[in-house]
């Protein structure tokens, strides 16, 4: 079937050209291949299609109603070829992206001049703490933060996400303020997560520059880092939270920094998506655009 939509693609190429020559050269092959191509199809058809004479060519009966197919396929063939290089070099058509609730805020600047930009561009934002099937949603791109579960696709590092330990005034006045590390294992602890339950392990780097474990078990927990910060807020713990989403509760005096001097590990911050090579250019822009935007964030 391959080699005869080729050879059909071929006829089309010849009429339109009006020589087997000028055919073989839009085709960068011989007259001679051209011929053959001619021939086989004629045979597989049997029937006659051109008329040949060593000045022009024309076309039978036949062959003037079955070109016409033939140059409809040629055309679409080419139309889809031109669709394909568009997506390639322009964004364009729907950009589906996964992120967790930490980076959704920034997702809209980030993209909203690459929007903007390019009016046949379109954006659906999957927002999902836990691990999104990225397949069967068809995600484009997917934004994540810390360690990356094994997976066939392909992780940049982006940029990274600054934490801090917080916690509510109302948790504080009931439960004192802690002033040391070996103070923090005596306090109720909250989690992200997405999997089972357990002590967790962290390294936090003290203002003498000497890292430190901290071994604790977390008291609540959720795979949802707004409803983390819902229940910081209600006193139920402490929780370690990124800067850049509880500058506005602090701000409101709704939480509380802890242990000023104090650094928690950061984040990096990667972007997923399918393969390295070959993306479309909605992906590719959209990989720089968030980026640019992570980047300025960690500063």
């Amino acid at each position: 079937m391959l080699d005869q939509l080729r050879r059909m693609a071929v006829l089309a190429t010849v009429v339109e050209q009006g020589s087997l020559v000028a055919a073989a050269r839009q085709l960068q092959t011989t007259t001679s291949a051209v011929s053959q191509q001619l021939r086989a199809l004629e045979r597989d058809m049997g029937v006659t299609l051109l008329h040949r004479s060593t000045r022009r060519i024309s076309l039978t009966p036949a062959g003037e109603r079955f070109v016409q197919g033939c140059q409809t396929m040629l055309a679409a063939a080419r139309e889809a070829q031109t669709q394909l290089h568009h997506l390639r070099d322009a964004p364009d058509g729907e950009l589906r992206i996964s992120a967790p609730v930490g980076a959704a805020r920034q997702i809209g600047p980030a993209l909203a001049p690459l929007l903007a930009a390019h009016p046949g561009l379109c954006l659906h934002l999957e927002v999902d703490d836990g691990f999104t099937d990225l397949v069967a949603k068809r995600i484009d791109l997917a934004i994540r933060f810390g360690r990356l579960p094994d997976s066939s696709w392909v992780a940049q590092r982006i940029g990274q996400k600054t934490v801090g330990l917080y916690a509510a005034p109302s948790y504080l006045a009931r439960r004192g303020v802690p002033s040391s590390l070996s103070e923090l294992t005596r306090h109720d602890w909250l989690a992200l997560r997405s999997d089972s339950a357990g002590p967790r392990t962290m390294t936090l780097r003290g203002p003498d520059g000497r890292e430190d474990e901290l071994r604790v078990t977390p008291r609540a927990s959720s795979n949802n880092q707004l409803s983390l910060q819902q229940l910081c807020e209600a006193g139920i713990g402490l929780a370690m939270l990124g800067h850049e989403d509880v500058d506005e509760a602090v701000a409101q005096g709704r939480l509380l920094p802890l242990l000023p001097g104090w650094a928690l590990p950061v984040l990096p911050v990667y972007a997923l998506s399918p393969q390295r090579d070959a993306q479309p250019a909605k992906v590719r822009h959209a990989i720089e655009a968030l980026r640019h935007a992570f980047a300025s964030s960690a500063t």
